[in-house]
């Protein structure tokens, strides 16, 4: 009697866990009825084992025991694969996101690359203007002392 109380008391707190849980926003209505459905099923095996050995020998199994631990396999199985298709997903999103994250990375090497080439052009014309400017302010000086025709001024 006291192993039955604790398996109850075990399927409602498994239950309780999985509605209360922060993650259950996500989890599809057809799950959250299937876990719900196999906490009472399990409820009801643990209050009624008879019930469950009569249920076991139509279906063609010996014993009930039997019964449970076969529908165990096909749970297992059932929660293997769920978890195998959501690890596969979620390995397709970070593929993905390191995909868009290199593209990203690329465009913007390749925009600070041309933003210094363009930097680079305007920094050697800013000093051509400046060398320029330097040189006809030294014409100007030599024109003035050799005159406008290249004689000197007298």
């Amino acid at each position: 009697m006291i192993v039955q109380i604790v398996l109850v008391l075990a399927a409602l707190a498994a239950l309780v866990y999985f509605v209360r849980s922060g993650q259950n926003v996500k989890i599809r209505a057809s799950k959250r009825l299937a876990f719900g459905a196999f906490v009472v099923v399990n409820i009801y095996a643990v209050l009624r084992p008879d019930d469950v050995t009569v249920l076991a020998r139509a279906l063609g199994i010996g014993r009930g025991t039997d019964l449970i631990v076969y529908l165990l396999v096909v749970a297992f199985v059932f929660g293997m694969l769920n978890s195998y298709l959501r690890d596969r997903e979620i390995s397709q999103h970070l593929t993905n996101l390191a995909r868009q994250i290199a593209v990203r990375d690329a465009e913007l090497a390749r925009r600070e690359e041309e933003l210094a080439r363009k930097l680079d052009q305007l920094a050697e014309r800013d000093a051509r203007s400046a060398t320029a400017a330097g040189n006809g302010h030294a014409q100007d000086a030599s024109d003035a002392v050799t005159g406008a025709a290249g004689r000197p001024h007298t």
